[in-house]
This record gives C-alpha cells, sequence and structure tokens, in this order.
C-alpha cells in the first residue's frame, strides 16, 4: 500500500525544543570560494564549487537524484558542486557550529518548521526577490509559503510536502455499515457506532493530547474558521479566543467530554501511543500520515494488515470538502554566510523548480507542491485523502518559540485536559491559553 510520509518534521520540531546551543566542529571543506575562472566564452559560474548540505541518508534513489540535480545545474552555470550528506540527528550540531564559525553550506535542505529557527538567528538569506521573480517557484500556491515568510520576507523555498488524514479501520465500517464520513456530525456518528458495537473501551475517534495533540485539534479550529495566532504590528497576537478557534476547539474536547468517543482516561495519548492501541483492535480511527501502516501490522502480528486499513481526509465541518490540515515538508534555503548568493540563487531555483522540485517530493516519498503534478498524484486512491487534504493545508505560527508552546510547554493540551476534567469553562481555559501562548510566542 502505497503512503505519503512527512519526512522527519516531527523529529525536527522536537530538536527545536530542546534548543538551538549544541556545538560542535565545522567541516568547511568544500566550501564555496568564487574565482574568476569562468571562460569568456564558457558559462559564467565556470570552475567555481557550491556546497550543498543534504539531510539523511545517501539512498540509491536520493544519490541518483543529486547527480541527475548537479549535472543539470553544471550544464546550466559551469559550477560543480560539493554535496554533503546529514544525518537529521546531527543537523542542528552542524548549522549551530556553523553558524558560530561562519563556515557553512551554501544551500542546505531544511525541515520546514525549522525555518523560523534559524531566521531568529539570522542564519539564512532573504530569497524574497528571488522567488517573486522566478515563474516556476510561482505556481506554488500561496497556502504552502506559510513556514517560510518571516514578517512579510521569504526565506526559504518549499521542495516537498506532506500532510495527514483519518486512519480508521475499513474492515469495521463494511461490517458496520459506516460510510465515510462527509461532515463533522458525520464524524461523531460513525465514532459513536463503533463504540456501540466494539466495546466502551474502544475509542471510536481517538482523542489525542500528547506531545502531537495540535496535528489533531488544527483541522478542526482550521475548518472552523479558527488560527492559533497571527502576526502583526511586530508582535504575536493569541487567536485562541476567537470564534472560530473556540468553536473548534470545543468539538475537539466534546469528543471526550460530551461525545464519549474517546476514553477520559487517555487524555495524554500521543500519535504513538494510539497506533500501539489500534494495533490492539481500540481504535476505530484517529488522525496520523502513512508510517504508521507498517507498525501497525507489525505489532498486531499480522491480525491488522493493509486490507483492514485506509485513509481518508477529515471533514470540514459542513461536508464542503477536507479540512485543512497540518502542512509538514522539507525546503531548501541560501545560508547567509555564502560566499557567492547569485550562484546559491541559481541552484535553489533549479532545485525547487517544477522538473527538479517534483522529483524530490516523488522520490523522498513527498507530496509534490506543483498543483498539476499534485492532482495527478490523487489519481491514486491511496494517495487522495492525502493529496486533497495538502492541497488546503496549512502551517502552525512561524515563530521560534512555537515548539516552546506547541511542546514543552503544552500550552494546548493543558488547556483541553482542564476543560473535559471539568476544572475550567472553555472561555476560562482559551483565555487562559491565549496569555500564556503571547507571552511564549513573544519572547
Amino acid at each position: 500500500m502505497k503512503i505519503v510520509k512527512i519526512v522527519a518534521a516531527s523529529t525536527a520540531t522536537a530538536a527545536l525544543a530542546l534548543g538551538l546551543a549544541a556545538c560542535g566542529s565545522s567541516d568547511d571543506s568544500g566550501k564555496t570560494t568564487p574565482t574568476n575562472a569562468a571562460s569568456a566564452n564558457g558559462p559564467k559560474f565556470a570552475g567555481q564549487t557550491l556546497t550543498v548540505w543534504r539531510l539523511g541518508a545517501p539512498t540509491d534513489v536520493f544519490t541518483k537524484y543529486m547527480d541527475d540535480l548537479n549535472a543539470a545545474f553544471k550544464q546550466k552555470t559551469g559550477a560543480d558542486v560539493k554535496v554533503q550528506w546529514v544525518p537529521w540527528p546531527d543537523a542542528q550540531k552542524k548549522w549551530t557550529a556553523a553558524l558560530a564559525g561562519g563556515e557553512g553550506p551554501d544551500v542546505t535542505e531544511f525541515g520546514n518548521d525549522q525555518v523560523a529557527a534559524w531566521v531568529a538567528q539570522d542564519a539564512l538569506t532573504d530569497v524574497t526577490d528571488i522567488v517573486k521573480g522566478d515563474t516556476e517557484l510561482q505556481q506554488i500556491p500561496q497556502n504552502l509559503w506559510s513556514y517560510e515568510t518571516i514578517d512579510g520576507k521569504i526565506y526559504a523555498a518549499p521542495w516537498g510536502g506532506g500532510t495527514r488524514a483519518v486512519l480508521y479501520r475499513k474492515d469495521w465500517f463494511d461490517k458496520l455499515g459506516i460510510e465515510v464520513p462527509k461532515t463533522w456530525d458525520d464524524l461523531v456518528a460513525a465514532a459513536k457506532t463503533i463504540v456501540d458495537k466494539e466495546g466502551k473501551d474502544v475509542d471510536g475517534f481517538a482523542f489525542n493530547g500528547g506531545s502531537d495533540a495540535n496535528m489533531s485539534l488544527s483541522p478542526f479550529v482550521w475548518s472552523a474558521g479558527g488560527d492559533f495566532a497571527k502576526f502583526e504590528n511586530g508582535k504575536w497576537v493569541g487567536e485562541l479566543t476567537q470564534p472560530g478557534f473556540k468553536e473548534g476547539f470545543q468539538f475537539y474536547t466534546d469528543l471526550v467530554s460530551k461525545d464519549a468517543v474517546s476514553g477520559k482516561g487517555r487524555l495524554t495519548q500521543n500519535s504513538v501511543d494510539i497506533a500501539q492501541r489500534f494495533a490492539a483492535g481500540k481504535v476505530g480511527m484517529y488522525v496520523t500520515g502513512g508510517w504508521d501502516i507498517a507498525a501497525i501490522k507489525e505489532q498486531s502480528k499480522g491480525k491488522i494488515d493493509e486490507s483492514k486499513m485506509a485513509f481518508f481526509s477529515l471533514p470540514s465541518k459542513d461536508g464542503s470538502g477536507p479540512a485543512p490540515a497540518f502542512q509538514g515538508g522539507n525546503d531548501i534555503a541560501i545560508w547567509k554566510d555564502t560566499k557567492n548568493p547569485e550562484l546559491a540563487a541559481e541552484y535553489l531555483k533549479l532545485a525547487a523548480g517544477k522538473e527538479f522540485g517534483v522529483r524530490y517530493a516523488k522520490e523522498g516519498g513527498l507530496l509534490p507542491l506543483y498543483p498539476d503534478a499534485l492532482e495527478q498524484l490523487g489519481s491514486d486512491p491511496t494517495q487522495k485523502p492525502f493529496t486533497d487534504t495538502f492541497k488546503v493545508a496549512k502551517g502552525f505560527p512561524a515563530s521560534p518559540n512555537w515548539a516552546e508552546a506547541n511542546d514543552t510547554k503544552a500550552v494546548l493540551q493543558n488547556a483541553a485536559r482542564s476543560v473535559i476534567e471539568g476544572k475550567k469553562s472553555v472561555d476560562q481555559a482559551l483565555t487562559d491559553a491565549n496569555s500564556e501562548l503571547e507571552t511564549i510566542l513573544n519572547q
């Protein structure tokens, strides 16, 4: 079963939450040194070398992609490319050392949720004019530039994306005569049927109140027209007390406190915990990505295989289409200390442009950002829930402190538990959370 995945987005966020103060040796081999070696009749940048950092491991597929990209780049510019592969767990250390020593790459790959933190460290080049002057990059929908745009300026180009959908027990739906939900009411009705027929210890729609809770909450908030925060007049302003956010938050907490389709004893479970219960036959639906399929099959010892699982897009409230979901993925950016920004700009445009941008996404297990390529991928029924959702995907606040509010301080997780446990009203919980969120984002 072919499943779309987000490469290391959650890992990147967790790493940021631990801080950016790591240190380590800087590898300055292959660093670009501008030369005047271009011949009068040859390409402009002949004889020069650009250093590019790619994250992850050089698999055969990835190596072939980089070889093809770099060959096309040399044909266009005359310049060579030195690729250095950086394991995701080592990336923070490498970037921090590069920033401190002034010896980083020319161009680097990033998780999109990392961009704001490195902009705050003054590590990335403003590429606004480069992006706005490139006809291919302008084809990438505006909703997919939220992480890359800080205070009106663009600091990276989206390279490949990913999102989440609802994983459900297809065999239970078939057995119980449940149709794929098209509205919020349908979702609750389906979840109640599952609890009624499969047992009170089963979560019809599992409530996520753990480390990645906002991946599950956000589609309801965004579908109701709400958001977490907005940046205006030089500061972050919380949106948690606005009607749209309140409506989505109320619906999500009601899944436990009112609708009883998820157990009150499991308010801190995250998607990993939920996947384990799914494998044990204790969950009917939950929000996640395709990476859980293999783990569930293994944990269930094959009892729950691909034939018993499927995905659907979390629906909007009124049934008008998919609800917006979290936009994950990877970016490509120009390091602030590059000695040759013009050559680096040429690389960014080629890599993130249509030909190599689409290849990067598809060959890396991500979603392509160009609308026609995304549409083509959606013709595969197993991919359609992800491609449909990704068309309306949104990002969390592009603040370097979002990870602290989202993970470390668990602002909204605590607010949700206080409501479900009857300690606070929705209004009071969101008023308190909004104040805490603004303090964290603006520190």
